[in-house]
């Protein structure tokens, strides 16, 4: 059966790279959407099994908007990989920087290459678009002169544009990581890492508890986020991500931490920087009807 998965943006867009990095072997139909939470309506309407988003850039930090949407729509999170994000600039054929007046691309991918529009600056606009492809294939399309994308390698090639810069994001080991979404949870054969997320009263000491209990078991602490907490102003929950060795371990720390805390919520139990697992994992995908 052909796995449907939604994902920000189009054919040869980063989303769609993460997605052939998930599924190599899986047969796979892109439902492309034009922002993150037609993404997540895509798959609570059942227009699309999962989901692909972004999560966090190592250069534009952590998405708080895409978890929000992941636990607004009550989704597990059910795998992860990590892509490499190389930023070009691009244009139609003949066009030099020199030419350009606009530079058109997803708000996140102009942010990672902050420095470089800087110089680009202040004689070139910058224009937030849908998404890195959408916006190149609309220059091709519209035979757009004077304006410019930046978009990765795979959708100049595509599109048939020139790239008039290379590597213009501003650290050059930049990494995107992205998340697979669904409805219900996953029988994971050996998970490693689990997204939570949990609120505490304001007792001194909550939150250190919290993480001594996690060090006490040799659960690592990979990340730790605070969120504010909708009808309670200036109350926050705290999202945090661990990796664990022993799966048995770490849910006797998740009975714990339920006694410990006023809500626990676990967003996601998986394994931690999947390439290609997802191929053999949606087989066991359980979707609700």
């Amino acid at each position: 059966m052909k796995l449907k998965i939604a994902i920000q943006g189009i054919e040869s867009s980063f989303h769609d790279l993460a997605v052939r990095q998930l599924f190599p072997e899986a047969e796979a139909e892109l439902v492309p959407c034009n922002s993150f939470a037609k993404v997540t309506e895509a798959v609570k309407n059942f227009n699309a099994d999962l989901g692909v988003i972004a999560i966090e850039n190592t250069i534009a930090g952590t998405i708080l908007p895409n978890y929000k949407l992941i636990d607004d729509g009550n989704f597990s999170i059910l795998g992860e990989t990590f892509l490499t994000i190389d930023m070009f600039l691009m244009a139609l054929p003949g066009q030099t920087v020199h030419d350009i007046d606009e530079v058109h691309s997803h708000p996140v991918a102009l942010q990672q290459c902050t420095t470089y529009l800087q110089r680009l600056q202040p004689h070139c606009k910058l224009i937030e678009g849908k998404d890195t492809a959408s916006e190149a294939k609309r220059i091709l399309d519209d035979n757009l002169k004077g304006v410019a994308a930046i978009a990765g390698k795979q959708v100049a090639e595509k599109y048939g544009l020139e790239i008039i810069a290379s590597d213009i994001q501003a650290e050059k080991e930049n990494k995107t990581r992205f998340v697979v979404i669904g409805r219900n949870a996953t029988k994971e054969i050996e998970p490693n890492k689990a997204t939570l997320n949990f609120e505490l009263d304001h007792e001194i000491g909550s939150l250190s508890n919290i993480l001594q209990l996690l060090a006490t078991f040799k659960i690592n602490l990979t990340k730790i986020q605070s969120l504010p907490i909708e009808g309670k102003p200036w109350q926050y929950s705290f999202l945090v991500e661990v990796l664990f060795d022993d799966y048995e371990v770490f849910k006797e720390v998740i009975t714990m931490l339920k006694k410990a805390v006023l809500e626990l919520k676990i967003v996601g139990v998986y394994k931690h920087n999947l390439h290609n697992a997802m191929s053999t994992l949606h087989k066991e995908l359980n979707y609700a009807e």
